[in-house]
């Protein structure tokens, strides 16, 4: 099968959407297929095509929200290279630019088109906004994309129930969804893999010891991922529990804000701010923790919680529905309502060897439902079925009834 997957983020961006890419399109390579990427280009404001990896970035100008580019949504330039792969089926993993490239383009040369939502843009209307027009706006975001997934597409995927009842049971979508939670390369993070010397190097820069209990939070640092809650939580906890550190790592447009934050709390010493990581270097991050924890709502499923997982750390997540189908209470580790509810499960957990050793065997068991082979099975029957649905062309139309007529 020839894939095309159009995406306005990928490498050298780093983000949980990417990570996705990359493990899915190298899982289909493994099974055979070909795979190309359309994608926006990060460094620079030419065509450039990279003829191993195969993948097309189309230059756009910057939007202010990260490092994002906005592309034409219908690059000239690009079709005859596009033409020129015979895609059997498009796999769109965005709605803007190149997803509307990904439509038109798919509408203009019949090829079945499947589309991931990944993202809760009601969550992000903020940016946008800065608190005017809020009702309004997610009126707007609600429209958009229902026309996006719904409208102009052969199948949809998501990879929750949370973002499957937003689609039946908010935005009242009729066609059919499949819901199929993001896999990753789970041998990726296995502690095993991890070079110890690399481990220490990095304990001894963050001033990380053996006595200290290490919570990590893995993300982008921005309002919706809830950061002030598990800083709140950690210099709460601190005054009795003096050896427990959070690490923060990732970077984004609150990072400077939470650091001041954490100065104001006197919790400097105890809360540590990494910066952007390379992706590759991100596995080793996860053996300086503990647990990993999280108190986002604004997560589709939340790829780091399965990365936590394979790392051997259990996950001490708040109560949303996008963790809830992962998240075992005391299996692969605990789901919180409030922060005096945190803090006692972090607690808990601190003064429990024996359950921290249980929920961390328990926690790498349950990442092996999330890998990369699985879930790229699961998109193939996806791709067989839109390409089974695809409806015929007008000029196909013309072809079969003259065949028929002479047959």
């Amino acid at each position: 099968m020839r894939i095309g997957i159009f995406t306005e983020t990928y490498t050298p961006y780093i983000s949980g959407l990417v990570t996705s890419e990359l493990m899915l399109k190298k899982a289909l390579e493994k099974k055979g297929h070909e795979v190309y990427v359309v994608t926006a280009n990060l460094t620079n404001f030419h065509y450039e095509y990279d003829e191993k990896e195969k993948v097309l970035r189309i230059p756009g100008i910057p939007t202010g929200i990260y490092d994002s580019r906005l592309t034409s949504i219908y690059p000239i330039k690009a079709i005859n290279k596009i033409k020129s792969w015979n895609l059997d089926v498009i796999h769109s993993q965005t709605e803007f630019a190149i997803g509307t490239f990904a439509r038109l383009f798919a509408k203009q040369y019949n090829i079945p088109i499947v589309h991931t939502y990944h993202t809760m843009y009601e969550d992000y209307v903020h940016y946008i906004t800065k608190g005017h027009f809020d009702k309004s706006s997610k009126k707007l975001v609600e429209y958009l994309t229902k026309f996006y997934c719904d409208k102009t597409i052969t199948e949809l995927i998501v990879p929750t129930k949370k973002a499957y009842d937003l689609f039946k049971k908010k935005y009242n979508v009729e066609r059919n969804i499949h819901i199929i939670p993001t896999g990753i390369e789970v041998e990726r993070f296995y502690k095993e893999k991890i070079d110890l010397k690399k481990i220490n190097r990095l304990k001894k820069q963050y001033n990380i010891s053996k006595k200290d209990f290490t919570a990590i939070f893995v993300g982008r640092i921005a309002e919706e991922k809830n950061i002030p809650f598990i800083i709140n939580v950690t210099e709460d906890l601190i005054k009795t529990n003096p050896n427990f550190k959070l690490l923060i790592v990732g970077d984004g447009p609150d990072k400077e804000n939470y650091e001041k934050q954490v100065i104001k709390k006197h919790c400097e010493n105890n809360v540590i701010f990494t910066g952007k990581v390379s992706w590759e270097d991100i596995p080793v991050y996860y053996q300086l923790a503990d647990i990993f924890i999280s108190a986002s709502k604004s997560e589709t499923q939340g790829l780091t919680i399965i990365e936590a997982m394979a790392a051997s750390l259990p996950n001490l997540c708040i109560d949303d529905e996008s963790f809830r189908d992962t998240v075992v209470d005391s299996l692969n580790g605990f789901l919180f309502k409030d922060e005096e509810d945190c803090k006692k499960l972090i607690i808990k957990i601190m003064n429990d060897k024996k359950l921290l050793n249980n929920m961390q065997i328990n926690a790498r068991n349950s990442a092996e439902l999330h890998s990369s082979k699985y879930f790229a099975e699961k998109v193939l029957d996806v791709y067989k079925l839109a390409i089974k649905n695809r409806k015929p062309s007008y000029k196909e139309k013309i072809t079969n009834f003259i065949r028929k007529v002479f047959s």
